[in-house]
């Protein structure tokens, strides 16, 4: 009999990503509590079953980094890894590109508003230094 939630394929999907963790070594558990706080954020219970947390740290470790290794392809081209290579990758994706997007400008902003900081950091202890 079919599943009609398609468990069986998810589980073949999870079969899958096993051969790819034993070619290395990663800390499991590593994001747990994260998502466990961000599943709860997106309506899960408060206490969401540890195995379902488990099961979508490993998704999300497996999405991370097949698409890191698809953007090191790309790098190594050119000789080396930038932020484009993710972005192009994630192109046809509109609303992970916006968001992606809008976290690069509101980090560049939060650089700019570092620098100007310590600039005027700087011209104050100045200004006291020659008092």
């Amino acid at each position: 009999m079919s599943n009609p939630l398609g468990a069986s394929s998810s589980k073949s999907k999870v079969g899958a990503s096993q051969p790819s963790e034993t070619s290395f070594k990663r800390k499991r558990g590593m994001f747990q509590k994260d998502l466990h706080h961000m599943m709860y954020g997106f309506g899960d219970g408060p206490n969401p079953l540890p195995e379902t947390v488990a099961l979508v740290e490993d998704i999300v470790v497996e999405y991370v980094t097949d698409l890191t290794h698809k953007a090191q392809d790309i790098g190594s081209k050119r000789g080396k890894l930038s932020v484009e290579d993710f972005l192009y990758l994630i192109r046809k994706d509109t609303p992970k590109l916006n968001r992606c997007t809008e976290l690069l400008s509101m980090q560049e902003e939060l650089k700019q508003a570092r620098k100007a900081f310590e600039v005027d950091e700087d011209k104050l202890e100045k200004m006291a230094s020659t008092e």
